[in-house]
């Protein structure tokens, strides 16, 4: 038997730039998704977009490549810049947003349920929460073509995320398709949790336990590729 293995951070962001359609602009959030850079090959020509006005930016800047004026969502992650790559005023990144031109935007999240609803914000008054409230999430969500999730299979405390529906205040009613947690790969789609891809080690059985909605299985459940 196979010993269980979840993904890590690297591993979820590598499935995420699987995912992603050749051509497509793509924004990448806060967290997990940003680690996607890292992983697109350049036949893919992916453009990347962050809210700050960095367009067409590429993998993480490595040591001694650092500029602080070139950042992706993060803020504080120092990214290279692809030919083309252009520098906006931060109203115009978000006319690019709101104007429906954002192919598929790339979040991580708290909950998610199978209406495609999912809640990715809160605010708190930890002196290390830095982040504030919902940020550019709000836009992204609604104006984009797709969102894709990238997220935790379960809290700490070994809650689902993965819910009939969301407990939290939701950041938008719909819109995700595809989820990325480090067990297992699951597409929404028609009000369902569809189960594609699980981590090494688990079962359809054991990603169902800690998940608090149903799963539908793919004809196609493998392993997950990275």
């Amino acid at each position: 038997m196979t010993e269980k293995q979840p993904l890590n951070r690297d591993q979820m962001a590598a499935v995420l730039a699987q995912r992603l359609a050749d051509g497509s602009i793509v924004n990448l959030g806060i967290g997990i998704p940003t680690g996607v850079s890292n992983f697109l090959r350049p036949e893919q020509e992916i453009v990347l977009t962050s809210e700050n006005g960095v367009i067409g930016y590429g993998r993480l800047a490595g040591a001694g490549e650092e500029d602080p004026d070139i950042v992706n969502a993060s803020a504080t992650q120092s990214v290279t810049l692809n030919p083309g790559a252009a520098i906006v005023h931060h109203a115009d990144s978000f006319a690019l947003i709101r104007r429906g031109l954002v192919d598929v935007t790339c979040l991580g999240a708290y909950e998610v349920a199978p209406d495609g609803s999912f809640a990715n914000w809160k605010t708190t008054n930890e002196e290390w929460n830095n982040l504030g409230g919902i940020g550019g999430a709000m836009d992204l969500a609604a104006c984009s073509k797709q969102i894709f999730l990238a997220l935790e299979h379960t809290t700490r405390d070994g809650e689902p995320r993965l819910v009939k529906k969301c407990a939290l205040p939701v950041t938008a009613p719909a819109g995700v398709t595809l989820v990325v947690t480090n067990i297992a790969v699951v597409s929404v789609r028609d009000g369902k949790f569809i189960l594609e891809e699980h981590a090494p080690g688990y079962s359809a059985e054991d990603i169902q336990a800690v998940t608090g909605a149903p799963l539908e299985i793919s004809p196609d459940f493998r392993q997950v590729s990275v």
